[in-house]
């Protein structure tokens, strides 16, 4: 289960967000790429946009199902 004490420090606030655990294995930036981006100085996945639509929150969910790591949540705070 991600831990929003250890959000990677680039994502956007918000309810969705990666912590750092993250091995930056791709798999959710593939299901939902208007929600995930990779920052290449840390190595690491983080949530560079809230998903808006419900496509796009279907999308983060199936991201946040698939991570092999439980690095993503969806429990973050404010917008």
């Amino acid at each position: 289960m991600a831990n929003r004490n250890e959000k990677v420090p680039v994502n956007v606030p918000g309810k969705f967000y990666v912590d750092a655990s993250c091995v930056d294995c791709d798999m959710c930036r593939g299901i939902a790429p208007r929600t995930f981006r990779r920052d290449d100085e840390s190595g690491q996945t983080y949530a560079y946009r809230q998903p808006v639509t419900e496509e796009e929150i279907a999308q983060a969910r199936a991201g946040m199902e698939g991570c092999p790591t439980e690095s993503i949540g969806e429990d973050g705070e404010g917008i």
